[in-house]
């Protein structure tokens, strides 16, 4: 969703993008049902182009449905990335309230 909210691609210029940008393989059988649900569920919008180099291509962008989920989603994921990268190995300790009991024994 991120790709198409820069701007539209059809299904192998998807997957290049995705691949030159990040250290994810994936195949064309991946990213093709990814989009059709997208498409059924109203967050990307598609429509076939004639092409000079061969037969026409689908090509695919988000719609406003799409592009406020992306947002939504992207805030989420921040939250937890913060979660993940906290330093957890040092747990905070409450302040003490009030003075101190000392115990002696005796």
């Amino acid at each position: 969703m991120g790709v198409l909210y820069h701007g539209r691609h059809y299904g192998y210029s998807l997957i290049r993008v995705l691949s030159e940008r990040g250290s994810i393989s994936l195949k064309e059988g991946t990213i093709y049902p990814i989009l059709a649900r997208l498409d059924r569920d109203g967050l990307v919008a598609s429509e076939w182009v004639e092409s000079v180099q061969g037969p026409p291509r689908k090509y695919y962008a988000l719609t406003s449905s799409g592009r406020r989920l992306f947002d939504e989603l992207s805030q989420e994921l921040d939250s937890l990335v913060s979660l993940v990268q906290q330093d957890w190995k040092t747990p905070e300790q409450p302040e003490p309230v009030g003075k101190k009991l000392v115990v002696r024994k005796g």
